[in-house]
């Protein structure tokens, strides 16, 4: 369903829309930068486009992520983006929560995500990169989506919560069920969502006998030391994580590289940066690139749980507000030239993985992953380039996220080959 165009208000959440949305956020943070529309699922939603109120509104406590607080939905759905979460029993999890419940849990698993565990995490996180590209390198061609950035993630998140390696393969194809075929818990997606659950609730059984070095087995401890954590709290927290930390790394390498391909001159910068050693426009980079195309175009829902204004506009308890990270990111009342990639860019102050306290809990892990596949991918691929024509090229549908379905590329073979186990 397309928005009716009307006094020069461009269509939105149609096929154009989705492949380039940024002239229409450009035209509504001129002229109707709070905009209430009616969304694909039929539900009225207020859309937040300017950098200043869209940071405003994300560390708003009026706004609430419960959705029992939407006035139109007795039923309390979940809007996350994550399918099948309701039916599994999965909701009460980081995204769909305010405090002090919100506090609790996510005392309880920012210690998996402290800088100094994220740092001991990168040469296993090394080892997948390599060993993922050896499986396509000397081929001369490859969809990075399916064939690089979508395992990556799956596979550090999977050894992060202690999944056994022998089960990751499962847990990679219920994963790609949910991703390609997102949106309601029907068929195959309704099926893999009930494996993971109950694959879970089975994972936590085993750890509590033998517990690791590992997130479950924290979550454990940390229950069993009179954190009060549910075992219901457990699954849904580590299938929250596993399902939107690695689509947000999918998302934030699929369109890193896309960007990179469609902008010569900065790949050309950052493969001669890093011929030289010199990593500092790889940490810029990723910013910028994550400022620039990011994995994540809305953040999840809230509520406003009473009468409020945001950028001028009124807004009724109970209605729905979604803020357009991907909007926010493009704003020149903030960014310099926002629509221009500039992988320098140092005051950049983005919104890609939120702000306030539900900002990403996993945004140092994403960032070690895509700064791991980028580099390695340049480096080891430089001739590098796209085997498919822009517009041939399909973006997912939804409203959370913001990724492509297929990214193939074509390149010389490495000589040496020989696919590394991951």
């Amino acid at each position: 369903m397309s928005e009716t165009q009307a006094a020069g208000r461009p269509a939105l959440f149609g096929w154009e829309f989705a492949a380039d949305p940024y002239p229409a956020y450009a035209w509504l943070r001129t002229h109707e930068p709070v905009h209430k529309t009616r969304l694909p699922s039929g539900v009225e939603a207020w859309l937040v486009t300017r950098y200043a109120d869209a940071r405003q509104t994300l560390a708003d406590p009026r706004l609430s992520k419960n959705p029992v607080h939407h006035a139109a939905d007795e039923a309390g759905r979940s809007r996350t983006g994550i399918p099948g979460e309701r039916s599994a029993g999965l909701m009460t999890h980081l995204l769909n929560i305010d405090p002090p419940d919100h506090t609790r849990l996510r005392r309880l698993v920012s210690k998996a995500f402290t800088p100094r565990r994220v740092a001991q995490f990168a040469p296993r996180v090394q080892e997948l990169t390599d060993g993922l590209i050896d499986g396509f390198a000397g081929r001369g061609e490859a969809d990075l989506i399916h064939e690089f950035a979508f395992p990556l993630p799956i596979y550090a998140i999977c050894d992060l919560l202690g999944v056994p390696r022998e089960d990751q393969d499962d847990f990679r194809d219920w994963a790609g069920m949910m991703i390609r075929h997102g949106g309601g818990p029907r068929g195959g997606v309704a099926r893999s969502v009930k494996k993971m659950r109950n694959y879970l609730a089975e994972l936590i059984h085993r750890k509590r006998a033998d517990l690791g070095d590992d997130l479950i087995s924290g979550l454990i401890r940390a229950s069993d030391h009179g954190e009060h954590l549910t075992e219901e709290e457990a699954a849904a927290m580590c299938f929250v994580l596993l399902f939107a930390g690695f689509e947000t790394t999918v998302n934030l390498i699929g369109n890193g590289t896309y960007a990179l391909l469609r902008n010569p001159a900065e790949r050309a910068r950052l493969q001669q940066a890093l011929a030289d050693g010199d990593e500092a426009l790889l940490d810029t980079g990723i910013e910028e690139l994550l400022r620039y195309d990011g994995p994540v175009e809305m953040a999840t829902w809230r509520y406003a749980t009473e009468p409020l204004r945001i950028g001028g506009a009124g807004i009724a308890a109970g209605d729905p507000v979604l803020v357009v990270l991907a909007a926010a990111d493009r704003d020149p009342e903030r960014f310099a030239c926002p629509d221009r990639l500039d992988l320098a860019r140092t005051d950049n102050q983005h919104l890609g993985y939120g702000h306030g306290i539900h900002y990403c809990i996993g945004a140092p892990l994403a960032r070690l992953e895509g700064k791991a596949a980028l580099a390695t991918l340049l480096t080891r691929l430089p001739d590098l380039r796209l085997g498919a024509a822009p517009d041939d090229l399909r973006w997912r549908g939804g409203l959370i996220m913001r990724g492509l379905r297929t990214l193939p590329v074509e390149f010389t073979p490495e000589r040496a080959g020989g696919a590394k186990k991951v």
